[in-house]
């Protein structure tokens, strides 16, 4: 879940469904959103199951994303 500004949306997302939840914080939105550091911030701070990667930091969230769909294979 992408979230920039205040950062809300992957917290309430991760209290709301089972799945596992990762939030990315952006550096764009509207108001006072220090360039993604208040959205990262309220991430880390949250109280829900939530994984979260750095400040627009897109591509590294799809692969840990696709760590958690591939199976297992062995070494």
């Amino acid at each position: 879940v992408c979230a920039g500004r205040e950062g809300a949306l992957p917290t309430v997302v991760a209290g709301l469904v089972r799945a596992p939840v990762l939030g990315i914080p952006t550096s764009v939105g509207y108001g006072r959103g220090a360039r993604g550091e208040a959205a990262l911030t309220a991430m880390l701070q949250s109280c829900a199951p939530l994984a979260v990667v750095n400040i627009d930091a897109a591509v590294p969230a799809a692969l840990y994303v696709a760590q958690w769909l591939l199976p297992d294979r062995p070494s």
